[in-house]
């Protein structure tokens, strides 16, 4: 079928016009991300912050948290000889996925934040983080991400995480009959396997920070 003229022009015109709407809207879409970017960064650099800043505090007369120390954070890579470490040593149903160095405000070394994700949750993986001290104290952690059984595992932001707040530092263990002494962690009611996700990974970030803490694997 033979295209006429006018067809031609048509078609000219409206590939002007739809390559037009598409320059207009590309040109849109990245003044907007220049805009919005550095404020963008801001917000995530200060959630970041408050995150790492939760493991940290400590629980005041009135019962709340509060902080403690004024900190800042600097992330350091995660060291993946310590992690092939962990893994022969059957550290194997989590892993370290960030390292943070807390530093007070006259620069020296107050501990580490140390981001873990558990995979063995009932619902899928559970990310955390855990604040540790030069001086071999679990400060406590936060729960960043979960997806466990309402009511349930779901209860561990108020359940298990006060369970793991201004602790020695050292291997724990998940028990249902009340503990008894400082290692040893109570499950959450019908939870037992959200509990054992999140103590595992308690113990492998113990783990990691006792190899950094002596050297790293050498």
């Amino acid at each position: 079928m033979k295209i006429t003229n006018d067809e031609i022009i048509k078609i000219i015109k409206d590939t002007a016009v739809i390559f037009g709407i598409t320059l207009v809207a590309g040109l849109g879409l990245g003044f907007v991300y220049e805009l919005t970017k550095e404020p963008i960064a801001l917000q995530e650099a200060q959630a970041q912050a408050d995150a790492c800043n939760e493991v940290f505090k400590e629980v005041n007369a009135a019962g709340e948290l509060e902080s403690v120390e004024t900190l800042t954070f600097e992330p350091i890579e995660v060291d993946a000889a310590i992690s092939e470490a962990l893994k022969n040593e059957n550290y194997n149903t989590a892993y370290i996925d960030s390292v943070y160095e807390a530093k007070k405000a006259d620069g020296s070394l107050y501990g580490y934040v140390i981001g873990v994700t558990s995979t063995s949750g009932y619902g899928g993986n559970i990310s955390f983080y855990m604040g540790v001290t030069t001086d071999n104290m679990l400060k406590g952690i936060s729960i960043l991400s979960i997806s466990e059984t309402p009511g349930l595992g779901m209860n561990a932001e108020n359940v298990l995480v006060p369970r793991f707040r201004n602790k020695k530092l050292e291997e724990y263990t998940v028990v249902k009959t009340g503990a008894l002494s400082s290692n040893e962690i109570d499950a959450i009611t019908s939870a037992t396997i959200t509990s054992n996700a999140v103590t595992n990974g308690v113990n492998t970030g113990v783990r990691y920070y006792t190899i950094l803490s002596e050297g790293g694997n050498e």
